[in-house]
């Protein structure tokens, strides 16, 4: 098979420049630019958005507050950026899935930044073939379960309808799903946290996590999940969505009491002239690397 193309001119690090830079083999987790912004159906820009993301990184702070740690000494190394504009769709997510399976090979933490959201499947499915019975944790404002939308089945309107060909998923903060969409779910894999009520359970985060099993997960996070007042920078804003406390407290509680193999962080459309929404996007990268680096798992 042909090696994933990358884009040579991007040498940015997340977290920027240290005067240690690990190496692949050194580093316990990878970051992968995967800038793929082919069916965008509102805003167009999230090919921009994993650039942004590492820009942004250089300026977050390396110890956590919430933690105590700093977790740059088990190695992040990022990938060059993906040339995700050669050949067809479908050229694209193959190339795709064989760059994380080269990753997850080597028993590394995979987190991958997009984006549209279409880059899951391919990732779950690289997932899937070396970690059995994994469920997916997304959140999103978009359930995503459409078979096909404006022609194309791997539009981003059906990233988690493809995604469900590999995995089981756990759809947190959904706001905006279609009577298509409805229909279908009796016979999908899939639990829907609704947003207009999951709140209503004082305990929703537990019942998020049991919705997970005993399994491996791998957490996909569409940034139009988090409150739009926070995070205005997306292609399809939504009204409601998960505070940043709302979201940290969910995805701590994943990474300890579930075995998380990987993430993406998808559909950053940034704003020019306007950091914010970057910043934000980069700390809760680092917030997954320091969750899964420096937490104690348990089951």
């Amino acid at each position: 098979m042909p090696a994933p193309v990358y884009d040579s001119t991007q040498p940015l690090q997340f977290g920027g420049a240290l005067p240690e830079m690990p190496t692949f083999d050194s580093a316990a987790a990878i970051i992968l630019p995967a800038p793929l912004d082919r069916t965008t159906s509102y805003t167009p820009g999230t090919r921009n958005g994993p650039r942004e993301i590492l820009n942004a990184s250089a300026q977050v702070e390396l110890w956590d507050e919430e933690l105590g740690i700093d977790i740059h000494d088990r190695g992040i190394f990022t990938l060059p950026e993906m040339d995700m504009t050669s050949g067809t769709m479908d050229d694209a997510l193959r190339l795709l899935k064989q760059a994380a399976g080269r990753v997850l090979d080597q028993n590394k933490f995979l987190i991958t930044l997009g984006g549209e959201h279409s880059i899951t499947s391919p990732l779950v499915d690289a997932a899937v073939a070396r970690h059995r019975g994994l469920t997916v944790l997304q959140i999103d404002a978009h359930a995503d379960l459409r078979d096909s939308y404006q022609s194309q089945r791997h539009s981003h309107a059906c990233a988690m309808r493809r995604t469900l060909d590999h995995a089981p998923v756990v759809q947190v903060a959904i706001r905006n799903i279609s009577a298509e969409e409805v229909d279908a779910l009796p016979t999908l894999r899939s639990t829907v946290f609704y947003d207009w009520n999951m709140r209503d359970d004082p305990n929703w985060i537990d019942r998020v996590v049991a919705s997970l099993g005993a399994s491996p997960v791998y957490i996909t996070i569409d940034l139009d999940g988090l409150d739009p007042g926070m995070m205005p920078a997306v292609g399809t804003p939504e009204p409601g969505g998960l505070s940043w406390r709302e979201i940290t407290r969910l995805l701590r509680r994943t990474f300890e009491q579930r075995d998380v193999i990987a993430c993406d962080v998808v559909e950053l459309c940034p704003i020019p002239g306007f950091v914010s929404p970057n910043f934000i996007a980069a700390r809760l990268v680092y917030k997954l690397l320091t969750y899964k680096l420096g937490l104690p798992f348990r089951r």
